[in-house]
């Protein structure tokens, strides 16, 4: 995606995407537990890996987004 900064168009950094991703699929995980409450497993494994990253400053996601040339 591309953002517009001071009507410059710059690609999405690491973290944007992250936190995009992050979201939806906590949005998306509780949207489905209201079919089935066992799609709050993957809410509470999104939130576990946020709050893990906090404190080891590592996230898989990131490892993801680097090879596929997302830049930082």
């Amino acid at each position: 995606m591309v953002r517009s900064v001071n009507g410059r168009k710059q690609a999405w950094t690491q973290h944007q995407w992250v936190r995009l991703i992050a979201g939806s699929i906590v949005l998306i995980s509780l949207s489905l537990s209201l079919i089935n409450p066992s799609w709050l497993f993957l809410t509470a494994f999104v939130g576990l890996n946020l709050l893990q990253s906090a404190f080891t400053n590592w996230c898989p996601l990131i490892v993801l987004l680097k090879k596929l040339g997302v830049r930082e």
